[in-house]
C-alpha cells in the first residue's frame, strides 16, 4: 500500500512540476498503459480456474448489480427532476 501511495504522490509531484510544459505524447502513453493493464487483468482472470468455472454465476450477479444500479439512478434522477421542476414552477 505504501508503494502505491508513493507512486501516486510522486506522479502528482512530477505533474505539478511539469504543469507548464506541453507534453504532447502523454495521452498516447496513458491510453497504451490502460490497454496494457486491461489485457493483463484479463490474462489473470482467464488463468484463474475458480473464476472461469464461476463465470456464469458471476456474470449474472454482475448483470443484476448493474441493472439495479441503473434502475436506481433513473428512478432517483426522475424524482429529483420532478422536485426541481415543481420548485421552478412555484417560484
Amino acid at each position: 500500500m505504501f508503494t502505491v501511495l508513493s507512486f501516486m504522490f510522486a506522479g502528482i509531484a512530477i505533474g505539478y512540476l511539469l504543469r507548464n510544459k506541453k507534453i504532447r505524447f502523454i495521452h498516447w502513453v496513458i491510453t497504451t498503459l490502460i490497454w496494457l493493464l486491461l489485457f493483463l487483468l484479463g490474462l489473470e482472470v482467464g488463468a484463474n480456474e475458480t473464476i472461469v468455472r464461476q463465470f456464469g454465476k458471476l456474470g449474472f450477479e454482475a448483470f443484476l448489480l448493474a441493472g439495479g444500479a441503473t434502475l436506481g439512478s433513473v428512478v432517483f434522477a426522475w424524482i429529483l427532476w420532478l422536485a426541481v421542476r415543481n420548485k421552478t414552477v412555484k417560484a
